[in-house]
């Protein structure tokens, strides 16, 4: 027995002998890739949360107090300017157009005498005066009464889109009483807030006579195929939040986007001296983003890095890195903070950069 357990022992040391120089070769084996960040000027394209709004959003509201009678367009249909849209019982007005415009035929008729008995000088000027202002106000009601009798019609004041009905036919309503919305969404504005640092790099970059276009990304992921121009930027900044809202207008001439949408402006803004790393040469640890620094000792140093601005497969960072330093690029899986690397190949940055989803001047 005590043979077979100083054989067994033997065995295993034996082994462990083996594996242990074999794992140190691989790890000596591996040659790392190694860069520096690129200063440059560029583009970068940066996303803003925004509201989509129709250039007119309307309450439709009941000017006089009635039955619904007549509804003549559907929800969610295209009106046309001027096309009825409600009808609401017009009997009463009429009838009331009616009193009026025969209250004025016989004031017409008492100031066509006055004026004949005035012109023979048998009535003073002052009774004629006083027929003639009973006329006019007869004429006034008349005119009061057909707009009165005009209001029981309600017309599109613009083509639009109808949106949900708040009564329903027969229904009695007040005057004030909400009928529905309507939206003309042929164009529409997208309000977005842009910090303050951006506001004055747009300004100070503001082309004179230009306006800046603009791209929307629609809540489904899919960019809008029409392009909007900045035309407005409010006067004050919030002061809870540091921006100030910008408002676009983008044309919709297939009415695809509508009122109360959310979806996300892109901007496209210039960067001067920009300091450009890969985003493979990062990784993250609790929420922040590092990199390995190869120092001249060819000892690795973990770094925090500060990010500005994301581009595909980029960052374009504000600080963390100098731009003479140098960063893994292929490999940081294999090392940790303090590690010493036997060997690595640098790759020019002017290099690998554009082999990148980048556009750099």
């Amino acid at each position: 027995m005590k043979r077979i357990l100083t054989f067994m022992c033997l065995c295993a040391t034996l082994y462990l002998t083996s594996c242990g120089p074999k794992k140190e070769e691989n790890e000596e084996g591996f040659k790392f890739s190694v860069t520096s960040p690129l200063r440059k000027d560029t583009l970068v394209i940066k996303d803003y949360v925004c509201q989509i709004r129709a250039i007119q959003h309307i309450e439709l509201r009941a000017l006089e107090r009635g039955y619904l009678q007549s509804i003549f367009v559907d929800e969610g249909k295209l009106v046309k300017q001027g096309q009825m849209m409600f009808q609401i019982m017009p009997m009463m007005y009429k009838a009331e157009l009616q009193k009026a415009e025969a209250e004025a035929k016989f004031a017409e008729i008492e100031y066509l005498n006055t004026k004949q008995l005035a012109d023979s000088n048998v009535v003073s000027i002052n009774e004629l005066a006083l027929a003639k202002a009973k006329f006019d106000k007869a004429k006034a009601e008349v005119s009061l009464a057909q707009v009165h009798l005009g209001f029981t019609e309600i017309r599109a004041p613009f083509d639009g889109i109808m949106d949900r009905f708040q009564v329903r036919l027969g229904s009695l309503v007040a005057e004030g009483d909400l009928l529905t919305t309507m939206s003309d969404n042929s164009k529409m504005w997208v309000y977005f807030n842009v910090p303050e640092a951006e506001y004055l790099n747009f300004r100070m970059n503001e082309k004179k006579d230009s306006l800046m276009k603009v791209n929307l990304l629609m809540a489904n992921n899919v960019l809008f195929e029409n392009p909007g121009v900045v035309q407005t930027i409010e006067a004050d900044f919030n002061n809870e939040t540091g921006n100030i809202a910008f408002r676009a207008t983008f044309p919709n001439p297939k009415r695809l986007l509508r009122h109360g949408e959310t979806g996300n402006v892109q901007m496209t803004v210039q960067l001067k001296n920009a300091l450009i790393i890969p985003q493979k040469a990062t990784f993250e640890v609790l929420e922040k983003k590092y990199v390995f620094v190869v120092d001249k000792d060819k000892v690795v140093q973990q770094r925090e890095i500060n990010i500005e601005a994301e581009m595909p497969d980029l960052y374009i960072i504000k600080g963390g890195v100098a731009e003479n330093e140098k960063i893994i690029l292929e490999g940081i899986r294999k090392v940790k903070d303090k590690d010493k690397i036997a060997e690595f190949e640098y790759l020019d940055p002017k290099v690998v950069i554009p082999h990148l989803k980048v556009y750099v001047e």
